[in-house]
């Protein structure tokens, strides 16, 4: 069996943030960028505070069936929550929106390889 790719994406906003909180957040505000989002096991998580309060945790996790994905949405939300309880920020509107990357139609670069591939056979 072929193991599959899931990207999980938990969004929220932020609720209840306290100035110490916010200043700590916008002072992180660099490492957290929209332009270094990327998916990764540990969750990688994007705001702009400064913008609007909502953010956004990017997680890559693996399955063997398709069913395997909503395990791999519950792990990614909790880690999400557990994230943000640790450091004791308040969040609300907690959704996630997760994708089998096994059944995601292949870009122009994907299918010429493929068929690169298939004419070698």
């Amino acid at each position: 069996m072929n193991t599959r790719t899931f990207r999980i994406t938990v969004r929220g906003a932020f609720d209840g943030l306290t100035e110490d909180q916010r200043a700590e957040l916008l002072a992180a505000a660099p490492e957290h960028d929209m332009l270094r989002a990327e998916f990764t096991a540990e969750g990688h998580l994007t705001y702009d505070l400064a913008a609007r309060p909502f953010f956004t945790f990017r997680f890559l996790d693996s399955g063997e069936a398709e069913e395997d994905i909503l395990d791999a949405t519950a792990r990614a939300e909790l880690a999400a929550e557990g994230w943000l309880a640790e450091r004791g920020y308040g969040f609300k509107q907690l959704r996630s929106q997760a994708q089998d990357l096994s059944l995601a139609p292949l870009g122009k670069r994907q299918r010429r390889e493929a068929a690169r591939a298939g004419a070698q056979d």
